[in-house]
């Protein structure tokens, strides 16, 4: 049954031509101070795929071309709301790698690095999932 409090969100998985995965460290809530992929709420009207892309202009400074859906997870949002999020694979198409808009920090992480790092709660549970951690 759909929950009226959902809010879809999108984000995206990208490697490098080392296999490292792109990743922020979120500079607000939810997740403030820990990593994730790059992401963010849908607006209004707006395609995940479109949202996706977006938001990873916005916090990363890197264009994407979305290749297809890694999978979708489901996050506690606040109020008792439901972040309903579609991550795709992209591949980056241009741009420069620079934090923006609501990530505090941005960089390529190989596996070690990734485990390292205080991460958004079932990230890694949802990448090894996908097969989409980084070598």
């Amino acid at each position: 049954m759909h929950n009226p409090n959902t809010l879809p969100c999108a984000g995206g998985i990208v490697f490098d031509a080392d296999g490292r995965l792109l990743v922020i460290r979120r500079g607000r809530e939810p997740g403030l101070g820990r990593w994730s992929v790059p992401g963010g709420r849908c607006r209004v009207g707006e395609s995940a795929e479109d949202a996706c892309l977006r938001e990873l202009r916005e916090e990363t400074g890197l264009a994407v071309a979305v290749e297809r859906l890694a999978g979708t997870v489901e996050r506690d949002a606040p109020d008792g709301g439901l972040y309903r999020i579609d991550d795709f694979f992209c591949r980056v198409v241009g741009g420069t790698l620079r934090a923006g808009d609501d990530a505090a920090d941005a960089a390529w992480v190989g596996r070690a690095e990734l485990m390292a790092l205080p991460l958004v709660p079932g990230l890694v549970d949802a990448l090894a999932e996908w097969d989409a951690l980084p070598r």
